[in-house]
């Protein structure tokens, strides 16, 4: 919106005009001609119609001050002539602005939690877009009840905002394929053990003029999959089977329906490859395994010895610390020297060494060059992680799986440690990084597995079972920051935060039982709002705590510890406390350089119980609002953490490590950001199938990311740099009609975007944003 009214200011040639016309009317001349004398008007006659009053400047009305406080801020920050300070939009646009009166750099003023856009592109209406309830899209309803209320001080109080139950419809075949004739062609069928009783059709050519949809005809009209794997699994099935099937002639005058391809089904119905595994995906855990854990019979003997061990532990430590011990301590408080080191000698009798200790690890390395896309919900999926890898992602991590499932082979849980082949290739390390001893950067990857568990035993068998099964994964992270209330109420994630000795168990036996997998945390500032916790906690993982001091335990091993800088009470409408995650990362960096100067003295740590990374000291890693490279490198200099882990950031413009990388702003164009959902479609398409249930998985998923992207404001458009993450712009247009499209909060302009590349929904298909905020205030606009 272009300034309604210039600035007023008086020149000296106005000044001298007005001064002449006062002493011209004293004299009774006509200022404008002074030859003619000024003449009263007769009796009765008015001036009115001769010199109608002139209509109020623009600038006077209240709409005009009200669109000058949208734009400038309060009435305080007037000038001194009543007139609103130049628009910004004549200035240089950065984060810092030359003072008038010195020449020093200045900080420039914008409104909180408003995005600067500049003038030109705002819409006339300011309909400012509604907040990001990023809880409610992390489902982590902080004090949340069961049935969708929230529980406050006692009383009830419906949840706003958040889709508690959400529904997605079906997308499936309205008359679906036996699985017999899904890859077989058409006069090659495989015998149906249901026979006549099978629920599915064996009609190929029924199927495909009744039974599915028309291909798809983006893509080139071409399946993705078959341009990728040389065959598709979807078979018959596939949205784009007229590009790899055909009809041949036969013999007898007939014609049959062929597949086309190196299909890996046999003549006599076997199966040479594995047909629904993705293309490029590793980490694959077959039926049988998977078998095996439902049935209890998978062995885990790793685990099974060090939770006896534990459990002989704790009994030795009950025993050691009974009422009776502790008062005859305190009556002896003041025994000799000698009285000391006998009740040292007889606790090393009670101390027994644990059946595996953490030996040697692979070797970690984290940097400034290594930025980290954290894990994410839903959102944090294969095609995701693969996009964001190929834009310069040096480590991933999956989805967090919870601990009980995985034991128990579900399938939906174990699909969620499966990675892509690019996530295997080795993290880019810099010539001029420090020296790890014994890091192999080629034996390095970038991808690794997040669990969850409540207690010491399932933590441990999870950590065992995937770390055998699952050969490719860079470290085992345990989640110590989920705020959702049903798994906090489970006592996993952020719960552990307030159970700080159970949580070092925890972690001491995950390094026992993980192999040469090293072992790392996240954690969050603590559980409650202005109650940290997370210093002691830091302290506790790096060196051990006490009881651990008492055997002679030594730390608990942990290579990394991620620290994200909001309590779990905190809302996403602050920001993370990264002054508090300064202090912890000053306070890792202390006790890293304490550890040298313990070597070769009595107090050094058994060596065996070190990290796995940066010459046995903890890595630090911070999370929390990074939205730009000034945010990353700002807080890797000035917050002294080892790097940064990435996540809504991420989400919202995944090229922000393309940006760390050139240290620049990329503004990409709405051209360029639709080729990043193209890939994404290509992507989902390859991971999850080219039928119609797998292109219904790739809309939603599709959907849930567009659910973030949407925020995204070109930085051609903002006033000020460097953008905010928790600033929301107000109704804008884009530089052309498909950025103003992408810019869209309405979820039903996000599926025409998913429908570019995937075509129409299906008429069951439904999708639902996790927090409604204004999804419908578009249609109820217009």
């Amino acid at each position: 919106m272009a300034s309604l009214r210039p600035e007023m200011a008086e020149s000296d040639s106005d000044m001298e005009i007005n001064v002449e016309s006062q002493q011209a009317s004293t004299n009774g001349l006509n200022p404008l001609d002074q030859s003619t004398p000024l003449k009263r008007p007769p009796p009765g006659e008015t001036l009115d119609g001769h010199h109608p009053q002139s209509e109020i400047l623009p600038g006077d009305s209240a709409t005009t001050q009200a669109e000058k406080l949208e734009r400038h801020g309060p009435l305080g920050e007037v000038q001194g002539n009543g007139e609103f300070p130049e628009s910004s939009a004549k200035r240089v646009k950065t984060g810092h602005e030359l003072s008038s009166a010195t020449g020093t750099p200045a900080v420039q003023d914008r409104r909180k939690g408003v995005a600067p856009i500049k003038p030109e592109f705002l819409l006339p209406n300011d309909l400012t877009q509604s907040s990001f309830d990023d809880d409610a899209a992390e489902a982590s309803t902080s004090g949340a009840t069961t049935n969708g209320e929230r529980s406050v001080q006692g009383k009830r109080q419906k949840s706003k905002g958040q889709n508690t139950s959400r529904n997605f419809g079906s997308s499936r075949d309205a008359l679906p394929l036996c699985s017999t004739r899904k890859q077989r062609n058409e006069f090659s069928p495989e015998q149906c053990t249901r026979g006549e009783q099978c629920r599915f059709t064996h009609d190929l050519r029924k199927y495909l003029k009744e039974g599915k949809r028309q291909d798809l005809d983006t893509f080139g009209k071409g399946c993705p999959v078959f341009a990728a794997r040389g065959w598709c699994h979807s078979g018959w099935t596939c949205r784009f089977v007229g590009s790899h099937s055909k009809e041949v002639a036969v013999d007898g005058g007939r014609t049959e329906l062929v597949l086309l391809g190196d299909n890996p089904v046999g003549t006599d119905g076997s199966q040479t490859g594995t047909l629904d595994e993705g293309i490029g995906v590793v980490n694959i855990v077959g039926l049988e395994r998977k078998t095996e854990l439902r049935k209890r019979k998978f062995p885990t003997p790793k685990s099974d010895a060090f939770n006896d061990w534990l459990n002989t532990r704790n009994k030795s430590s009950d025993q050691k610390s009974s009422k009776e011990d502790r008062e005859a301590a305190d009556k002896d408080a003041d025994a000799n020297q000698e009285d000391v080191d006998m009740e040292r000698e007889d606790n090393r009798a009670l101390y027994k060494e644990p059946p595996f200790r953490a030996s040697e690890k692979r070797k970690l390395y984290y940097g400034p060059e290594t930025p980290m896309l954290a894990p994410l919900t839903t959102q944090g999926n294969l095609p995701f992680r693969r996009l964001c890898v190929e834009l310069g992602a040096q480590a991933t991590w999956s989805e967090m799986a919870m601990g009980l499932p995985l034991i128990q082979g579900e399938r939906s849980e174990w699909a969620l440690l499966k990675a892509h082949e690019s996530e295997t290739k080795p993290p880019q390390v810099s010539s001029t990084a420090p020296v790890i001893m014994g890091y192999d950067n080629s034996k390095d990857l970038k991808f690794g597995a997040q669990i969850a568990g409540n207690k010491p035993w399932l933590a441990l068998k999870a950590t065992e079972v995937i770390t055998s099964l699952c050969p490719h994964l860079r470290a085992v992270d345990l989640n110590c920051g989920c705020p959702i209330d049903l798994v906090y109420r489970q006592g996993a994630g952020s719960a552990l935060l307030d159970s700080p000795a159970k949580l070092e168990k925890i972690l001491r036996g995950m390094n026992a039982v993980s192999g040469e997998v090293p072992i790392t945390v996240k954690i969050r500032m603590g559980t409650k709002d202005n109650k940290p916790t997370a210093y002691n906690l830091v302290e506790r993982l790096v060196l051990g705590g006490k009881e651990a001091t008492e055997f002679g335990d030594g730390p608990a091993g942990v290579a990394a510890v991620t620290l994200h800088g909001r309590s779990r009470q905190q809302r996403y409408t602050r920001l993370a406390d990264w002054n508090y995650i300064s202090e912890c990362a000053a306070l890792v960096n202390r006790l890293n350089d304490e550890q040298d100067n313990r070597a070769d003295t009595t107090a050094e740590p058994d060596a065996r119980d070190l990290p796995a990374s940066n010459n046995g000291k903890t890595y630090f890693v911070g999370n929390g609002d990074s939205y730009s490279y000034i945010d990353y490198y700002d807080h890797i200099q000035q917050g002294k953490v080892d790097t940064v882990m990435l996540a809504r950031g991420a989400l919202i413009k995944p090229w922000l490590f393309e940006e760390i990388s050139a240290q620049q702003y990329l503004d990409k164009s709405a051209t360029e950001r639709l080729a990043y959902i193209e890939k994404f479609a290509k992507y989902g398409l390859e991971a999850w199938g080219s039928d119609e249930i797998g292109v219904g998985n790739t809309r939603r998923f599709l959907l849930e990311w567009l659910n973030f992207t949407h925020r995204y404001v070109p930085e051609g458009l903002l006033e000020v740099l460097p953008p905010k993450i928790n600033e929301r712009p107000p109704a804008y247009k884009g530089r052309n009609e498909l950025e103003t499209l992408l810019a869209s909060e309405n979820y039903k302009d996000w599926i025409k975007i998913s429908e570019m590349f995937l075509g129409p929904a299906h008429k069951d298909f439904h999708f639902e944003p996790k927090h409604k905020s204004n999804s419908f205030e578009i249609e109820a606009e217009g």
